[in-house]
């Protein structure tokens, strides 16, 4: 009998209803938007972009955006090493508040643990610390809360949830949205690190559950562990994004996370849509994953980032700009698709197979 095909929603994660729940909190929360009306801290972006703006006057706006890292915390605990997942917690920060055309400033973080354990704690700092290095942003401190009776995790005493909150500023007339995206722009795809810090529930149902890999055992057609190829930190791309808004055309900026490439259609208004139809090969684990968990192209398009970490819709007379900026800063970068005058993101993934987004 042939395997049933692993989804998203088999490991908790129901994108339908994580939808209509997103619907209803911007509906309640942008009533608050009219508290600030004409005052100082006026909002001027809108909900459901990758960053929310408030007017700072000067013609400036700071930029506020939260996140965390997931359920990578879990690989964390089964690994016994923490010193990495604060970088992903910066990262899942910064590369959202970069996509608006801010720059970050500064961090507040937030940490809760089953148990206070100093050891893992200083080794889940050292990795905040780390991150804000890469993304040149001060951490000003932030919130570390015991709670046993809620946290609880897969190794017994070291559960915990690490989350953060970040700033930035952006000139308002160099915010980025999406809106300036036209018919023939290029679509330009910067290379991922591996899973980044989105799917991982669908990654370890398929891998630790259903294929019975310990995070310990080596990864088919890699030289790293399962675990290790899980734990890679996520990529931050704060320094060639910052490079690319100052020296190239930018009219559109998308960070592939949660929802992955479904996620595009956040930057395309209207009637314009994008065919991406140069996508690069994924690294080992997507495979892996995949094959071990019969898991559909769609699935896996919808959930992993399948080697495209970042996104920039620049005009084609920008394009080698922009990739000469991403290969500078060691980032591989190459055009995956254009913009077309057709609502949607179609992937073409394999000759004739094209997915809808």
């Amino acid at each position: 009998m042939k395997k049933r095909a692993l989804t998203y929603k088999d490991a908790g994660v129901d994108l339908s209803k994580a939808s209509e729940s997103h619907r209803i909190i911007g509906e309640l929360i942008e009533k608050t938007f009219s508290l600030r009306s004409g005052k100082f801290g006026e909002v001027v972006g809108e909900y459901g972009h990758y960053a929310n703006l408030i007017d700072i006057g000067s013609g400036r706006a700071l930029a506020v955006h939260a996140d965390g890292v997931g359920t990578k915390v879990l690989v964390a605990q089964l690994m016994g090493k923490y010193d990495t997942v604060g970088i992903d917690c910066v990262a899942m920060n910064v590369n959202d508040l970069i996509c608006i055309g801010a720059e970050p400033l500064a961090i507040v973080d937030y940490l809760a643990v089953e148990k206070s354990d100093p050891e893992m704690i200083e080794q889940i700092v050292r990795g905040l610390v780390k991150g804000a290095e890469m993304a040149g942003v001060a951490i000003l401190g932030g919130e570390t809360a015991t709670m046993p009776d809620v946290i609880k995790g897969v190794v017994g005493g070291k559960g915990f949830d690490l989350a953060a909150m970040c700033i930035g500023m952006v000139c308002q007339d160099k915010i980025v949205t999406g809106r300036k995206i036209v018919a023939n722009d290029v679509v330009i795809g910067l290379q991922s690190s591996g899973i980044h810090s989105n799917g991982l529930s669908l990654a370890r149902k398929a891998l630790l559950e259903g294929a019975g890999f310990s995070v310990f055992d080596p990864l088919p057609n890699s030289n790293q562990s399962v675990g290790e190829a899980l734990l890679e930190p996520t990529k931050i791309y704060v320094k060639e994004v910052l490079e690319i808004l100052e020296k190239a055309q930018v009219h559109g900026l998308a960070n592939i996370t949660g929802g992955a490439f479904s996620k595009l259609n956040r930057i395309c208004y209207g009637e314009i849509g994008m065919y991406l139809d140069q996508l690069p090969e994924p690294q080992p684990i997507f495979e892996t994953i995949k094959q071990v968990g019969n898991i559909s192209d769609y699935e896996m398009y919808r959930t992993f980032n399948m080697g495209v970490g970042f996104v920039v819709v620049t005009p084609e007379e920008s394009s080698q700009t922009v990739i000469k900026i991403c290969r500078k800063a060691g980032t591989q970068a190459q055009i995956i698709g254009k913009i077309v005058p057709k609502k949607g993101v179609v992937l073409e993934v394999s000759k004739g197979n094209l997915l809808k987004m």
